[in-house]
């Protein structure tokens, strides 16, 4: 059966297959020619990016373990030396590893954000990014950041210092000015301190303006003991130096002692007393138990050899005669005698009367 006409396409409706077949081969064709003409490009800069990528971390990698070893290695020494006779006085393990672990923390950082910095820089370079902006944004983001935040960046650069510098460590006693105590804990931007009375003082490495450490080298023991300038010195010397002997020979004292125990002379002379200065190099931190114990054993040397120690006020002397009782007794005065002639004196001259005649002459008148 015939179709209808209206349902036959025109002519000019009816698409022509050679020409889709021709603009399809040309697209295909300009496509293959292009990426034929930039593959070589593209490989070139996909080989320099991952050329790139594969150098930062493969450095990065041998940088971290390279620092990774070294810090091993300083805290391998430090174990070693800790278990000999003076590992407790010249290495303090705890405080040689954190200040290795801080110290590796910052360089492996530091070379982390170096290296992948820098990378990252080479990349964009390479895809023809204009880096100019980005650096002008970064400075400008990094001055406010500082400006923001320079509290922060004071203590972080105060902290890499005093570590690198090993100013303190865990374990010392140092006084930092705003507080004192033992050091517990010293981190980039905090330094934890054990106070006398057991408070924790948390300190920011940036307020720390001048530290004094009482633990590092060595320490003096001081101790002035006062007597009677009747005694003898080369006694007073005498039992000393038996003293200082027989602490030098006893546990723990023959290690806490870095030195003899020295007579410097005579401190000071006065009437009454005379001062004798002791004097000790004892180990850092001991110098106040090695002075209450110097203190405790001259007293009992000296009371065993009968020598006097004076402290506060003179004493009295025993065989001066007794205080005149009379003397505290004030001297009579004139005044309590009513007939005395100064009594007489201090007598109040009476008012004239009042209302008495003008002519009669009886008192005196003042007139104008």
């Amino acid at each position: 059966m015939p179709r209808p006409a209206a349902l036959l396409p025109l002519a000019a409706d009816t698409p022509d297959a050679s020409q889709t077949i021709r603009d399809t081969h040309e697209n295909v064709t300009n496509a293959a020619s292009f990426i034929e003409e930039n593959w070589a490009g593209w490989l070139y800069l996909g080989l320099r990016i991952l050329l790139i990528l594969v150098i930062a971390f493969a450095l990065r990698s041998v940088v971290r373990k390279s620092l990774t070893k070294l810090i091993t290695r300083m805290n391998r020494g430090a174990a070693a030396v800790e278990g000999t006779a003076l590992g407790g006085l010249l290495v303090n393990a705890e405080r040689r590893r954190q200040r290795s672990e801080a110290i590796g923390s910052v360089l492996r950082s530091v070379a982390s954000f170096l290296i992948l910095g820098t990378a990252g820089l080479m990349v964009l370079g390479a895809l023809d990014i204009n880096l100019g902006p980005l650096l002008a944004s970064a400075g400008v983001a990094g001055v406010a950041i500082g400006f923001g935040a320079r509290n922060l960046v004071t203590d972080f650069l105060s902290g890499v210092f005093m570590i690198l510098e090993d100013q303190y460590g865990v374990g010392d006693k140092i006084d930092a000015g705003v507080a004192s105590g033992e050091v517990v804990e010293v981190g980039l931007r905090v330094t934890k301190l054990r106070g006398d009375n057991g408070e924790i003082w948390y300190v920011r490495n940036g307020e720390i303006k001048r530290i004094g450490n009482l633990s590092q080298g060595w320490a003096t023991a001081g101790v002035a003991v006062q007597v009677k300038p009747a005694e003898s010195l080369s006694r007073i010397r005498e039992v000393i130096q038996e003293i200082a002997d027989t602490l030098a020979k006893e546990s723990p004292w023959d290690e806490r002692l870095w030195g003899p125990v020295e007579v410097l002379g005579l401190d000071e002379v006065l009437l009454a007393s005379m001062t004798v200065k002791v004097s000790a190099k004892t180990m850092p931190g001991q110098q106040f138990a090695v002075e209450r114990e110097l203190r405790w054993r001259i007293k009992d040397a000296f009371d065993a050899a009968g020598i006097g120690i004076v402290g506060g006020l003179p004493a009295a002397d025993e065989d001066e005669d007794p205080a005149d009782p009379s003397a505290s007794v004030a001297a009579p005065s004139a005044m309590a005698n009513p007939a005395s002639p100064q009594s007489l004196a201090t007598t109040p001259i009476p008012a004239p009367a009042v209302g008495g005649s003008s002519g009669s002459g009886s008192g005196p008148r003042i007139s104008k």
